[in-house]
């Protein structure tokens, strides 16, 4: 099967600009003294990941400090959304869909990431990966970063109190630059596996509005049922 028609539209932009990587993934906090809240961040599109039997259910993939709370977040809840816009070519793409986390092997919830890929159902994108070696494909992904972004890993918990001078730790963190072991053991792989994506193109006139919805039959596999909106 192809490719769907709303990947090839971020194919296509990303090639024309490169650098417009940045999306923000909304997550849902319940632990909060607010009550249920909406968490949002932004993360930098890494690279996709399909596979050869079936081209029409990829996977995006993006990465995290495994102690970061949206982590347990979507380890209570794998729904959430990405929104992605693309200033060059004036298109948005919303996408809703189940994003997993796959950690360290020694790291507690390395088990738990196991279990949901055993338990994956047909019609997903991660199920066609079931026998994925995920732990070499994690640490790949981790070499390609830069020694800055490398060192970030070693830092205190993401979002925890910011104690002490930061210039008085500037020592500490270029020794923790050379930590390879520790930035590794707190790098976390994200994929990301779509359900819906709603995608607005503003660079036509009229505008245009399509939702791609994800179909999964017996008969016909998996399709990409496609309704013009209203933009």
């Amino acid at each position: 099967m192809a490719s769907p028609r709303w990947k090839i539209a971020i194919e296509k932009a990303l090639s024309q600009y490169k650098q417009q990587n940045v999306m923000q993934v909304a997550t849902l906090d319940t632990s909060s003294s607010l009550g249920t809240i909406s968490r949002v961040r932004s993360q930098i599109f890494r690279d996709w990941l399909e596979s050869p039997q079936n081209a029409s259910l990829p996977l995006l993939l993006t990465s995290t400090d495994i102690r970061a709370p949206k982590v347990s977040q979507l380890t209570a809840s794998s729904k959430a959304e990405v929104v992605w816009w693309i200033e060059g070519t004036a298109q948005q793409f919303r996408i809703i869909a189940d994003i997993y986390t796959v950690p360290h092997p020694e790291h507690a919830l390395h088990s738990h990431f196991l279990d949901v890929l055993a338990k994956s159902e047909s019609g997903t994108g991660l199920a066609l990966f079931i026998n994925e070696d995920w732990e070499a494909r994690r640490v790949a992904l981790f070499k390609t970063m830069g020694a800055h972004m490398k060192a970030s890993w070693c830092r205190p918990v993401p979002g925890s109190p910011l104690k002490g001078d930061p210039a008085a730790g500037k020592e500490k963190y270029e020794e923790a630059k050379r930590n390879w072991e520790t930035a590794l053991g707190n790098f976390a792989l994200m994929i990301i596996d779509p359900i819906e994506v709603d995608f607005v193109d503003l660079s036509t006139s009229p505008d245009k509005r399509t939702l791609f919805t994800k179909k999964v039959s017996a008969d016909d596999g998996v399709q990409w049922e496609e309704t013009d909106l209203v933009p």
